[in-house]
């Protein structure tokens, strides 16, 4: 995925194998269990989704502290429209309030925020405070935090190719359509593919979230539901991470000795 930003070149892990390294440098999350935290609770399920947003506090910082650069959270899914009409609208009143609350302090503790997904569904108000919120921490470099909202993996690879044919249509040329060429057009060109994926909530797929990126990414699912993944959590992950060996199509025998690696 040979995409540049700020001097660095990220490659895909189907061409070139990724140096190892004990701390993720990017985790993925689908922050699953919100609405069962809550009814096990007997809460209405938006309680759940209230609570989630506190979690989602504590893992920015928890991920800062433990050195991750990218850390991107599926919050709402090209698909996630089929729920209640009550649920859907609490969702992104939600969505409002944090952004309005939350990326000033953001801004202040270095981190860039990334919105990515078919924002077009998206209220015009909602649009702007996402434009806003991306151009304030746009040359942030602490840890870059990416949002997926009304992002589903076959979105991303469907406008990505539309994207490539459309270049190729204006430059009056047959279209290369490449790994390294398309990959340039997806939603999350400017970021490593993930090394680690969890999933809370004790579900064990996809879900059509970062297909594409998701070729080599060690998966970590847990029962835990979202409300209740915590720091000490996170780090049951970490340590599950760090046990794997990950060959990217070699053999064990071909693996060196990770030397002077950054710990979480």
């Amino acid at each position: 995925m040979r995409v540049c930003e700020t001097a660095m070149t990220y490659t895909s892990s189907t061409i070139e194998a990724p140096a190892a390294a004990q701390c993720p440098r990017h985790i993925a999350i689908i922050m699953d269990g919100n609405g069962r935290w809550a009814t096990q609770r007997r809460l209405p399920r938006v309680a759940g989704h209230t609570k989630g947003v506190e979690t989602v506090r504590s893992m920015v910082e928890a991920c800062v502290r433990r050195n991750v650069s990218y850390l991107t959270l599926f919050a709402f899914s090209s698909e996630n429209w089929r729920r209640p009409t009550d649920e859907v609208s609490f969702l992104m009143r939600l969505f409002v309030s944090v952004l309005e609350r939350e990326i000033g302090k953001m801004h202040a503790n270095g981190i860039r925020l990334r919105v990515i997904g078919d924002l077009t569904k998206f209220e015009s108000h909602i649009q702007e405070l996402i434009r806003c919120a991306e151009a304030k921490t746009a040359n942030n470099q602490r840890m870059t935090l990416t949002i997926a909202a009304n992002y589903g993996g076959r979105w991303d690879l469907t406008q990505a190719a539309y994207k490539l044919a459309a270049q190729a249509v204006a430059a009056k040329e047959v279209p290369s359509i490449d790994e390294v060429d398309l990959s340039k057009h997806l939603a999350m060109a400017y970021a490593p593919e993930p090394d680690l994926f969890i999933r809370t909530g004790g579900e064990q797929r996809l879900s059509n979230f970062l297909l594409w990126q998701f070729a080599y990414t060690e998966l970590y699912f847990t029962d835990t539901f979202w409300p209740d993944f915590d720091a000490q959590a996170l780090d049951l992950a970490l340590d599950w991470y760090r046990q794997r060996e990950r060959r990217f199509g070699r053999i064990s025998a071909q693996l060196e000795a990770p030397k002077n690696l950054l710990s979480c």
